[in-house]
């Protein structure tokens, strides 16, 4: 006999991951046999959910005879106040026994990836199946078929965009380089230029801010697909979270297993963007590889690997993908954070004469590069043309259009608290370690507090005093504040000083 409950609303935010909460003296937990994480089957309706289970003390906040729902789990399930539900155990996930499978060494097949994003997008795996599964495929556990398999599974199981016959631009960087905030200046210039460009970005992984964190900070970006294609048809661009438009939406779920784990797999990598890629419609795509010793990508070698199999998961999903391997050595312009990057993105558009001449140079490469890829291009003129709309106004104005569209532009924020790291000796800048400085920005409170990361003061080649500026930390909090700063003064080497000036 299936049990019933009051539902009522928890209204804690559990992200993606629908949790259940009920009274340890509720007779469906004695019934059913239900405890702590246990994996439990809601019906309501004409729906359902699987949820895991956190049990309430007596003497809490919850009666004995009500459940109470995350805030994603009511939502999933549409429900009411006075809604009652009811809760059964689910049958196993048949995907379990396939990622059993691949932790122990075993290939896959486009069914069973197909399987396990099926069960993964229905919850009936949980974040310890989902680590399991992602720390199975890490590294380089996934082979090129095992990537194109797990590519159109992701791709297959949300919505694909479709843009007619038009030629769709799109660029991508695989990351690991902090500031390296050149897409919304890439759109503005090639949407500018006349081309469709429909950006989709993720929020930030293991980094201090993704583009879509950088641009939420200025327009609104949580868009759903018949408002992205409204942006799109007037401005011939967005800049949007892919996370609402249920393109390749299992990849959502991945990424927040992923982010806690800080790591990432090729094979994962190249099915997350390449999906998400083709579900957008695109056809023409272009991906920025930054190599350097603390990039993501590391060395020359590296980098070959990744093209190689970005080429042919690309090829294989019929898409036009050329690469662009860029200097990863150090971070790019001068904030590492969401609305510190945008400050560098607006200085660039708007030409300011102090604008980070590295996130310029890299820009315009970029939309250069993409330029040249759409059909009937003159080969080696996009640059040209690039400089050309940046120069004249034409990219600012064409950015401002596209926030206007989305929603409105908003000027980004500045932190609270701030305190600048000076260098301890006097000699000339030699290094900086991308990973390391991206953990001072994440600790400072970056991407989730928006204002909040590191701000550069210098770059490779510069001579300094002993006591002169090298960086400021910026925070929201004093708390958070002081824990980065207690981070930064722990380290050596995040910043490479020779000891003497030449």
């Amino acid at each position: 006999m299936t049990e019933t409950l009051a539902l009522v609303s928890s209204r804690i935010d559990t992200y993606r991951q629908p949790v259940v909460y009920m009274h340890e003296d509720c007779h469906v937990c004695r019934s059913e046999g239900f405890a702590a994480q246990t994996r439990i089957r809601i019906d309501l309706k004409d729906r359902w959910i699987i949820a895991t289970l956190n049990v309430v003390r007596r003497g809490a906040w919850l009666a004995v005879d009500q459940a109470a729902l995350s805030v994603s789990a009511w939502a999933a399930l549409g429900a009411e106040i006075g809604d009652e539900a009811a809760f059964s155990h689910p049958e196993p996930p048949a995907s379990a026994s396939m990622i059993r499978a691949k932790a122990y060494g075993e290939r896959l097949d486009r069914a069973g990836f197909a399987t396990i994003v099926r069960d993964t997008l229905d919850s009936r795996l949980s974040d310890l199946d989902l680590a399991a599964f992602v720390t199975a495929c890490a590294g380089d556990r996934l082979n090129e078929a095992e990537t194109v398999a797990l590519t159109r599974a992701m791709k297959e199981a949300g919505q694909t965009l479709d843009w007619g016959q038009h030629t769709v631009l799109d660029k991508h960087c695989v990351g690991g380089l902090p500031g390296n905030r050149t897409t919304p200046i890439v759109v503005a210039i090639v949407a500018a230029a006349g081309h469709l460009i429909p950006k989709t970005s993720s929020r930030a992984i293991t980094s201090p801010a993704g583009t879509a964190d950088t641009m939420e900070v200025m327009a609104p970006v949580a868009l759903d697909a018949a408002a992205l294609r409204r942006v799109v048809e007037a401005e011939g661009g967005c800049l949007v979270w892919g996370g609402g438009l249920a393109l390749s939406p299992a990849d959502d779920h991945f990424i927040r297993v992923e982010r806690p784990l800080d790591f990432d797999s090729t094979g994962q990598l190249v099915a997350s963007v390449l999906s998400k890629k083709a579900a957008a419609g695109a056809t023409h795509v272009l991906i920025d590889m930054p190599v350097g010793p603390t990039a993501k990508v590391r060395s020359a070698g590296a980098a070959e690997a990744l093209g190689i199999r970005l080429s042919s998961v690309g090829k294989a999903l019929g898409l036009n993908l050329a690469l662009h391997i860029s200097d990863g050595v150090a971070p790019v312009g001068r904030g590492m954070g969401p609305a510190l990057e945008a400050h560098d993105v607006l200085a660039v558009l708007r030409r300011a004469p102090d604008a980070p001449g590295d996130l310029r140079a890299r820009a315009l490469d970029l939309a250069g590069h993409l330029l040249d890829l759409a059909p009937h291009a003159v080969a080696g003129r996009g640059r040209d043309r690039a400089q050309a709309l940046l120069d004249s106004g034409a990219a600012e104005a064409k950015f401002m259009a596209i926030c206007a569209a989305q929603g409105g532009f908003r000027k980004p924020g500045t932190a609270a608290q701030q305190i600048e790291i000076r260098a301890p000796h006097a000699g000339q800048l030699t290094a900086i370690d991308n990973r390391r400085i991206a953990r001072i920005a994440k600790l400072a409170g970056a991407p989730r507090q928006k204002s909040a990361g590191v701000r550069l003061l210098v770059r490779i080649g510069d001579h300094m005093d002993k006591g002169q500026p090298l960086y400021e930390l910026h925070a929201e909090t004093p708390g958070e504040l002081a824990y980065a700063l207690a981070y930064a003064e722990s380290q050596t080497g995040v910043l490479t000083l020779s000891e003497a000036v030449s």
